[in-house]
């Protein structure tokens, strides 16, 4: 196992029976021996964004969702976006998107994201995912969880309800041995 799993995804697998992660896609946001933090990037929450941020910031109606990021601190709000301009000042997790770091980053990426032509793709987040040190690596090790390399676009997929199914298939891909179809098993 990698030494700094930051930047990477975690996918849980069928043995992952906690409700608060089942079929989840989880993006580490950071690693090291002293622990783990992520967002659980394929849950979409019931509130949205307008609801969420609607005595911090006004804004025009919308039904973006606010997404369930994990169930550590629900009342944290974190912010992933692609905008390379802000970016400069929040920290890259993954090429091309950016963890927000500022207060006025986040309004301005929620303000300049809503907007259509504006091409800022964003995801918010209520709590994060975390655990202690050692005890990713161990669950990892168990079973519980895959590690597959993350990209921007997964990130920010327009439909998060088929992310899981989506890493699935590329962890299947890389590491099967026989080809998908085989004409005849005997001839192994």
């Amino acid at each position: 196992m990698a030494s700094n799993l930051q930047g990477q995804f975690l996918v849980a697998t069928d043995r992952l029976i906690d409700p608060n992660f089942y079929r989840t896609v989880v993006l580490l946001l950071e690693h090291s021996a002293e622990g783990a933090m992520g967002l659980v990037i394929n849950r979409p929450s019931s509130m949205s964004i307008e609801k969420a941020l609607s005595e911090h910031l006004s804004m025009d109606s919308s039904e973006t969702p606010v997404f369930i990021g994990g169930p550590v601190d629900a009342s944290s709000l974190f912010i992933l976006h692609n905008c390379l301009n802000l970016g400069q000042k929040d920290q890259e997790i993954v090429p091309g998107v950016f963890l927000v770091g500022s207060h006025d980053t986040f309004a301005s990426v929620v303000r300049d994201g809503m907007k259509p032509q504006s091409g800022i793709q964003f995801r918010v987040y209520c709590g994060y995912s975390g655990w202690d040190g050692g005890q990713l690596e161990a669950e990892i090790d168990r079973g519980d969880w895959m590690i597959l390399p993350s990209d921007g676009a997964t990130v920010l997929e327009h439909d998060p309800y088929g992310i899981w199914d989506q890493c699935v298939r590329k962890l299947h891909r890389a590491n099967r041995i026989l080809p998908h179809n085989v004409r005849n098993p005997e001839w192994n």
